[in-house]
């Protein structure tokens, strides 16, 4: 059996990418603007930056346009650059107290401290398709655009010009702490966090590093182990409950390079969650709750509320069910993508490799049921008759 590669190399390859760009410029539609993604396709930019880690929406909305709506293909292009950029100073750490929500909600508890804001949530929008007229919509768009255009600062809930102070309300997780009901985990040393970018990722490295992987995974892997961790042996949902979700603005500090006094130079929008779980274990102490946290940039509660579950899980796994290793090795689109992108690649001397191994095997086989079969038709030794009988036994017979 032959196996021939395929031939063109690298002129081929020029022509596959001329073809990725001419189909890319030569659509039958407009041209898609920088401002349309960022605008109008919110939730996929804020993915693409998240899973990128790089909080740039114009070049997110550069890398969907040249992946042409592909995710991790864009994320994949934004973690790329921004390996190139220069690293010019760090941020002064910001509190979470700080973020100013633009959507709080609280699920697991009636009578919150502070206000429950819905904001901008699909929640509780019908799942049906709207195919309502094109021209209406066009004409809606353009109404709503110079209504917000005519605006002053501060008449959107969802700007903030920073020259208010916005309301901070108290968290849930402070009333469960005032009341004893939450375990503490909270760190009186509060050791340097780890730079993922810089360290290599393996099991037994600290928490920071561990929620940096789920704040950069790809979204629907993080939702499927978090989903799997959940459904128990008995094959039933165990009991989430959600303390507290927010979406919100954080401010960004760095220090003046001349005075080192803070400086704010802009905010960051994240999504912040609190998950609570029932402490029932044997050497657990059961009058209380824990609490696992989840922070990720953008809008995306998926990744959040997922990312929030899966950091309580892992204190609690102990390292005993390998979860640690799924969340940091399997977690990552780039690398389960690039792994799979390159079966696509030439493959010919391996797979040549595994077919004369099974030749080999099959001859070797054939080899052995040949002796098999020559043993088995082999004339038998005839057994040495007794001396007071001459030997009366045929060549090739056995007697019992």
């Amino acid at each position: 059996m032959g196996y021939v590669a395929a031939r063109g190399g690298t002129e081929a390859i020029a022509a596959a990418e001329e073809l990725v760009c001419r189909s890319r410029l030569q659509a039958g539609a407009s041209w898609l603007e920088l401002d349309q993604l960022t605008e109008r396709l919110r939730y996929l930019n804020d993915r693409v930056m998240g899973e990128g880690g790089l909080w740039a929406p114009l070049l997110a909305a550069r890398a969907i346009r040249q992946a042409e709506g592909d995710v991790i293909e864009a994320a994949h292009l934004l973690r790329a650059h921004r390996s190139t950029l220069p690293r010019l100073c760090e941020l002064i750490p910001a509190d979470a107290d700080e973020l100013r929500p633009l959507r709080r909600i609280v699920p697991a508890f009636r009578e919150v401290p502070g206000p429950q804001l819905l904001g901008r949530t699909l929640d509780y929008t019908g799942r049906l398709l709207d195919l309502g007229d094109e021209d209406q919509a066009r004409a809606a768009a353009a109404a709503a655009t110079a209504a917000a255009a005519a605006r002053h600062p501060g008449d959107d809930p969802d700007e903030y010009d920073g020259a208010t102070e916005p309301p901070f309300p108290e968290r849930l997780l402070d009333v469960l702490r005032r009341t004893d009901l939450a375990v503490d985990r909270r760190r009186g040393d509060d050791p340097e966090p780890t730079d993922i970018s810089q360290v290599a990722v393996r099991p037994g490295i600290g928490r920071s590093a561990v929620l940096s992987v789920m704040a950069r995974a790809e979204t629907g892997a993080l939702v499927n182990l978090w989903y799997r961790n959940i459904l128990g042996p008995d094959n039933h949902l165990h009991e989430v409950t959600l303390g507290e979700v927010r979406h919100g603005e954080l401010p960004i500090r760095v220090s003046h390079p001349r005075t080192g006094n803070p400086v704010l130079i802009g905010h960051l929008r994240a999504t912040e969650v609190e998950a609570i779980e029932d402490l029932d274990g044997a050497d657990e102490d059961r009058t209380r709750f824990d609490v696992g946290y989840g922070l990720v940039a953008g809008h995306n509660e998926r990744k959040a509320i997922a990312m929030a579950n899966l950091d309580i899980a892992l204190h609690r796994d102990r390292s005993d069910s390998g979860l640690e290793q799924a969340v940091l090795m399997t977690t990552d689109g780039l690398d389960a993508s690039g792994f799979l992108e390159h079966l696509k690649l030439p493959h010919y001397v391996t797979f040549r490799s595994m077919i004369e191994r099974k030749q080999a095997m099959r001859t070797d086989r054939a080899r052995n049921e040949r002796k098999g079969r020559r043993q088995h038709t082999a004339p038998a030794v005839a057994p040495a008759a007794p001396a007071t009988q001459p030997a009366a036994v045929a060549v090739g017979e056995v007697t019992p």
